[in-house]
């Protein structure tokens, strides 16, 4: 049976410093939206650009110095450019700038945000995103997914092709949880985003695809999922009365064979009419990062929705 959300709106924001990565992309006037939306006159908001080095873009001789200037300038121009078009989005709310030029400081865009995140300390990165597939993925690759590998703050990603509106607050919000800690930090982090007629969803899904084990072995390793997310679906729910909500629940599983949890996530959020997805991630480097950090990466490429990447703040060195 639905149920709803009965909780006031927080005045306590998850979130105080915003950081709006900003180029001339369709995906971050999405990203613009969703941002003032949710924050606008709640928190303190800093829109980065970064502008390329010339350099990398035109690898010409030492002859060419006077046309690198010029194409300096026009880069940090257009830099400046996307910042003003991003800033009339916001008209009448006080922000902050900040634009990195590559020329200086070096390094590529990924590095340059998570730095500047991290210099500022962030406690939200918000960034558009554009899915590729196939070659092309390959050969223009993205800015957003290796932040999204390595950012120690939240994150939020806004789809340039999002299902769903992104100039009102989510409405539907759709909690994955895994049972650790960490997925149950970001469930506590998004219930401070939801709004008093937000309408909430927590699942666990259990991964019943598994190739390595016979039948017999297959059934033990699902009747264990399955406790265990009975099991977190329960804390989850305790949680939510806590903060005086409710919300809908579910334990779901993957089909048998050419499945996997994100997609089951994704499908899960699409059936249900999410309009907002949110994991909570450990913030880990190192190998530790691949091996637990796999689902979050994973999903983020298939979302048709804006989904937060929430942070527990544990972290452990490379």
């Amino acid at each position: 049976m639905a149920q709803t959300s009965n909780a006031a709106s927080s005045t306590q924001s998850a979130f105080q410093r915003i950081m709006l990565a900003v180029d001339d992309s369709e995906a971050t006037l999405r990203a613009a939206e969703y941002t003032k939306a949710l924050f606008a006159g709640r928190a303190q908001i800093r829109l980065v650009t970064v502008a390329q080095n010339p350099r990398t873009l035109f690898p010409l001789g030492a002859t060419a110095q006077g046309f690198l200037a010029a194409a300096r300038e026009e880069i940090i121009g257009d830099a400046r450019a996307a910042l003003a078009k991003i800033e009339a989005i916001f008209a009448g709310i006080e922000l902050e700038f900040g634009l990195v030029d590559l020329s200086v400081h070096h390094g590529n865009t990924a590095d340059a945000l998570l730095d500047t995140a991290s210099h500022w300390n962030a406690d939200l990165l918000v960034m558009g995103m554009r899915h590729h597939h196939g070659l092309l993925r390959w050969i223009e690759g993205t800015v957003s997914e290796p932040v999204a590998r390595r950012a120690t703050c939240s994150l939020l990603l806004v789809p340039e092709d999002s299902r769903v509106p992104t100039d009102r607050p989510p409405m539907r919000m759709v909690f994955a949880l895994d049972g650790s800690a960490c997925s149950l930090a970001g469930l506590r982090t998004g219930l401070k985003i939801a709004g008093p007629d937000t309408r909430l969803r927590t699942i666990y899904v259990v991964d019943r695809a598994v190739h390595l084990f016979d039948g017999g072995a297959a059934d033990m390793l699902e009747t264990a999922y399955l406790d265990q997310g009975c099991a977190a679906i329960e804390r989850a729910t305790h949680i939510c009365s806590d903060q005086g909500c409710i919300a809908d629940t579910a334990v779901i599983k993957t089909h048998r064979s050419h499945d996997d949890v994100p997609h089951a996530i994704v499908r899960d959020a699409a059936e249900w009419n999410a309009d907002l997805v949110v994991l909570g991630t450990h913030g880990r480097r190192g190998i530790e990062r691949w091996l637990l950090g796999s689902v979050a990466a994973r999903t983020v490429r298939l979302v048709d929705t804006p989904i937060l990447l929430a942070r527990s703040g544990e972290t452990a060195a490379d």
